[in-house]
């Protein structure tokens, strides 16, 4: 199942993270009438839902984010693809170092 499947009805998510919608949705910049409609079965767009998965099931703080950032891991994914894959191995198991592969 898709991650994006998951979360198709957002009241589930809201409920699991104990949030109102007032607090839930305007964490992405959605107004709660606007939450509300799409709890009761309005299609939300692409971006609200990908800026769900984001914030609420992925717990991204988009604040911290930078297109600096961004553009760094897309430079490692292309020109450096091991190195990337060692620093995310590493970063997921806690390490503060990549292994050498």
């Amino acid at each position: 199942m898709k991650l994006l499947e998951k979360i198709a009805n957002p009241r589930d998510v809201r409920r699991k993270l104990g949030l109102n919608q007032q607090d839930f949705w305007t964490k992405i910049g959605v107004t709660q009438s606007g939450g509300s409609r799409y709890e009761s079965g309005r299609k939300m767009p692409k971006p609200v839902k990908e800026l769900l998965r984001l914030v609420h099931v992925e717990q991204i703080d988009l604040s911290r984010l930078k297109r600096e950032d961004l553009e760094i891991i897309e430079y490692l994914k292309d020109a450096h693809p091991d190195l990337y894959k060692s620093l995310k191995k590493a970063a997921k198991t806690g390490r503060k170092e990549p292994e050498a592969e």
